[in-house]
């Protein structure tokens, strides 16, 4: 009677689990299916379930038919075996016993049990398949690529789109049939122990049959696996190419060929064996194959390898170099760069200088981390807001076209006190963050501190940029789900020592308008809080899924994403840009970037309202046939680029993570001449700068220049190149963002007769010149540490400027000061409090001839008793100006005017030798 209840509990307990686990699965489906419908993307939502189960359901209903036809073949062999009397003979008497285990493998009981295991089977195999919807989508959406492979002839669209599709049946009808076999073995060795002779699986003629079957189809199947192979050929690497070589076109191409018929010819002796019963033909032609593979498919091509294409590489190779380098251009885009060559040696006037301002006044002095660190000190107000990133972009400020930084204000929930993480301070009122700080690239106070264009809570600027809408719900710290138009107020932003609160007036978010729906989301976040807080009513919405990261990659997830989504200001609103790649790995003779994936393109923008969380994805890329396959499968899921708004067009920038790869790319295929390329005989490396006190990886960087032969300056992204194993600069590569241009390539290269400064010899210029390393050092031992900031190449008319900011961090401090600036062009290296002052040191008409001096050396040079006139008034101007500011409130134009007043005081004192 225990035994009884104890079995009927644990059944009750193990359906209760299993009910509640599909409850669960159930209502996430449905909560999805709501989140997807507010976003009016339900269509991609059933695309996705549909296909998804769809094929797990195929594969595992074939399956299912499959393995249990197979264990009903064996059904009467083993009834057969069981049923077998065993004869006893004692004292001339003969005892007939039937084998005990007749009652169990009765035909009753063996259907029931090979229903279960191949339920079970099949449901474990659908796992197999789970995620390669995908695969099948795109093999009935394909899209021409225009080329053709030239080994095959045929369209790289079959490679793309269609052969990863053969490949993955090809995977699941050979796991099949070794599945099949293994559970026919199992089978039939429990024939042979029924039987009294265990491990003789093939004593029984039905065993032999049923095996024979299963052998004849895996040796079919091998030999398209080995056709399959030859097109795999396109994307190894053996020796000096990407994609077959000589080796593998003359060699492994050959052994596929003849290993297929070999394979063709093993399955029909296995079939003729049926019939002849000589077992011997069987293992010769399963040996042949083996011996084939091993001579064929190994050691043919290693002899050919090494003993003729490895003495004479570069002649055999060097057809197949050229497609390597074509094929390998063309999926990265390298084809299209533009080459335009760039003077080395040439020196800058001052007129140079003057005549280009909207480059010089948007050099960025302000690297990100240390601007993150400052950002937080003087903008996050309170502790539960963070900046997360800095972003750099580029606006119309006040009708001058400007690079700025700028950070979100996003509200980590993770950073309120212990005593306010309730559910209904998390869920109900700490809803969303407030506001951006914004600031130029180039500006700071006399404190050594940004001078913000954007700044404090409520926003506040002198300018006429505007953020009317400043709170933000969606973001990347916003990982947890929140209720708004609930009766409890969501806090808004801090005012002084009282708070603001607000209700939410957008339609993001699904409406919690019936108890039902309280009770799937219950279900779906595991918190039946969402049941008892009487707070939420029938008004109220509930916003999920608002980490962007998450957002987008739901909808989306067969895109690949930039590391690094960016928030933009349109119009008064804030939203986010997110780049998105389509790759794949199946590019034919083209080198993988990342081991993997030999393809990319930027094909994608995406935008997130940060307020509403709408997704839009715009086509940027519309060239690109991978893109435009899924815009077969998703209809309706991406719009064109043309239908953005005009605002938000003018912030797309063109996206590092791509141009790193690029470059990375390009550092090699720049070469186009086989031989060139084989010897790497002008490589080059992507250069390093010191960050910090350490050498590190320079990363490419955004700038506003006046590209050589352009009439107007543009928003760019750039990245030097060294030669392999030196430290000079031999070429820049420069991607633009703005307009009609957005996208275009160009590389810019030095002669190479020429000497042109690397960033490493400039830091090492830096190092050596006794005046500024003698001021690093003492300031390093004022209990202060000199952060050197990114080395920036700044090309201006047909020269370089180089500059490195420096920043001054107090131990006991986490805010860095920008304080420092050091401008290196021609023989002159120089290091001033700003850049005005460091550009003027090298090319005011007195200043070239001057060597660098330490800044709290008086200058040699008096002016005249007029200069020192004009000093003081300006002097005295500056300081109204200061005081007027400071009456108003402007606390930005307040530092801004003390640090101008507190350089002309220092000029004046510097002049007069005082």
């Amino acid at each position: 009677m225990y035994n009884k209840l104890r079995w009927s509990f644990i059944t009750f307990l193990g359906l209760t689990l299993i009910l509640l686990a599909i409850s669960v699965k159930s209502a996430q489906l449905y909560t999805d299916w709501l989140w997807f419908q507010s976003l009016s993307y339900q269509r991609v939502f059933m695309t996705i379930i549909v296909s998804d189960l769809g094929l797990r359901f195929a594969a595992s209903a074939a399956f299912f038919i499959l393995l249990f036809l197979n264990l009903l073949l064996t059904r009467g062999p083993l009834i057969k075996a069981s049923q077998k009397a065993a004869v006893f003979r004692e004292d001339n008497l003969v005892t007939i016993q039937a084998s005990p285990l007749s009652r169990f493998f009765n035909p009753g009981y063996l259907l029931a049990a090979y229903t279960v295991l191949s339920l079970i089977m099949a449901f474990l195999f659908s796992f197999t398949v789970a995620g390669d919807w995908v695969t099948l989508q795109k093999f009935l959406h394909p899209t021409s690529f225009g080329g053709l492979d030239p080994v095959f002839q045929r369209d790289i669209g079959f490679y793309v789109f269609q052969l990863p599709f053969y490949q993955f049946l090809y995977n699941v009808a050979s796991w099949t049939i070794l599945i099949i076999a293994f559970w026919v073995c199992v089978i039939y060795f429990l024939v042979s122990v029924v039987q009294g002779a265990p491990g003789k699986l093939l004593q029984s003629m039905a065993a032999r049959y049923h095996l024979s079957i299963l052998a004849v189809l895996f040796f079919s199947l091998k030999a398209v696996g080995y056709q399959l192979d030859q097109y795999a050929l396109l994307f190894t690497h053996h020796g000096a190419v990407w994609g077959p070589g000589y080796t593998a076109i003359h060699t492994t191409l050959f052994a596929y060929k003849v290993l297929t018929y070999i394979a063709l010819i093993c399955a029909l002796a296995i079939l003729v064996n049926l019939f002849l019963r000589r077992f011997k033909l069987i293992v010769y032609s399963i040996g042949f194959l083996l011996l084939a593979s091993v001579l064929l498919g190994g050691i043919y091509p290693i002899f050919v390898q090494r003993f003729m294409v490895t003495p004479n590489e570069i002649s055999m190779e060097t057809p197949y170099l050229e497609r390597n380098i074509q094929f390998t251009r063309k999926a990265y885009n390298l084809d299209a760069i533009e080459k335009r060559s760039f003077p080395a040696g040439k020196v800058l006037s001052l007129e140079d200088i003057q005549a280009n301002k909207d480059t010089v006044g948007n050099i960025r002095l302000w690297d990100w981390e240390p601007l993150q660190q400052t950002y937080s000190q003087l903008q996050e107000m309170r502790l539960y807001y963070q900046f997360k990133d800095i972003d750099v972009d580029r606006y119309l400020v006040d009708g001058r076209y400007r690079q700025v930084m700028l950070a979100a204000r996003e509200l980590n929930q993770e950073h309120l006190p212990t005593q306010a993480k309730t559910w209904m301070n998390q869920r109900l009122k700490y809803t969303h963050g407030y506001g951006i700080a914004m600031s130029p690239v180039n500006e700071l106070t006399g404190e050594g501190l940004p001078a913000f264009l954007l700044k404090d809570i409520p926003p506040a600027t002198t300018t006429d940029l505007k953020v009317t809408r400043p709170e933000i719900y969606y973001g990347e710290l916003t990982d947890n789900y929140v209720i708004v138009n609930t009766k409890t107020l969501e806090f808004d932003y801090p005012s002084g020592d009282d708070n603001v609160f607000s209700t939410y007036e957008g339609g993001g978010g699904v409406n919690l308008g019936s108890f039902l729906r309280r009770v799937m989301y219950a279900f779906s976040f595991g918190d039946y809080k969402l049941l008892l807080a009487s707070d939420v009513d029938n008004n109220s919405r509930i916003l999920y899924y608002r980490n962007i990261k998450q957002r987008v990659q739901k909808i989306a997830p067969f895109l690949d994403y930039d590391s690094d989504p960016y928030m933009v200001l349109s119009e008064g609103k804030l939203y986010w840009m997110w780049d998105a790649y389509t790759t794949t790995d199946k590019y034919p003779y083209s080198e993988p970037y990342n081991k993997v994936n030999n393809y990319i393109r930027n094909a994608v923008k995406v935008v997130i309202d940060a307020y509403t969380g709408n997704v839009v994805f715009y086509i940027s890329d519309p060239g690109d046939p991978v893109v435009l396959t899924y815009s077969k499968i998703f209809p309706g899921l991406f719009k064109s680029l043309d239908e953005m708004p005009d605002d938000l067009k003018q912030h797309i920038r063109y996206p590092a993570d791509l141009f790193n790869i690029q470059a990375n790319m390009y550092a090699v295929y720049h070469m186009e001449d086989p031989q060139v390329f084989y010897n790497k005989e002008d490589k080059w490396n992507l250069p390093t700068e010191l960050f910090g006190n350490e050498e590190k990886a320079m990363q490419p960087y955004y700038t506003i220049i006046k590209l050589p032969g352009e009439s107007k300056p543009e928003f760019v992204l750039i990245m030097p190149f060294t030669p392999q194993n030196k430290k000079n600069m031999i070429a820049w590569l420069a991607a633009r963002s703005d307009g009609a241009d957005y996208g275009k390539l160009l590389a810019y290269g030095f002669p190479k007769q020429e000497l042109v400064y690397g960033p490493m010899q400039i830091e090492a210029r830096v190092n050596q010149d006794t005046t500024i390393s003698q001021q690093l050092s003492l300031w390093d031992q004022r209990g202060s540490r000199v952060i050197r900031g990114n080395l920036l190449v700044i090309p201006i008319k047909d020269a370089l400027l180089y500059v490195e900011p420096l920043y001054l961090q107090a131990e006991q401090s986490k805010m860095p000061e920008l304080r420092r600036v050091i401008v290196a062009h021609g023989d002159m290296v120089v290091m001033e409090p700003t850049l005005d002052r460091a550009l003027e040191k090298i090319f005011s008409p007195s200043g070239g001839a001057q060597k660098p001096t330490a800044l709290s050396e008086p200058s040699a040079q008096p002016l005249s008793p007029a200069s020192v006139a004009d000093l003081a008034q300006k002097a005295n101007q500056l300081y109204d100006e200061a005081q007027n500011k400071l009456k108003s409130g402007d606390w930005s134009g307040y530092g801004e005017s003390l640090s101008k007043l507190k350089q002309t005081l220092t000029d004046l004192v510097n002049k007069t030798g005082q």
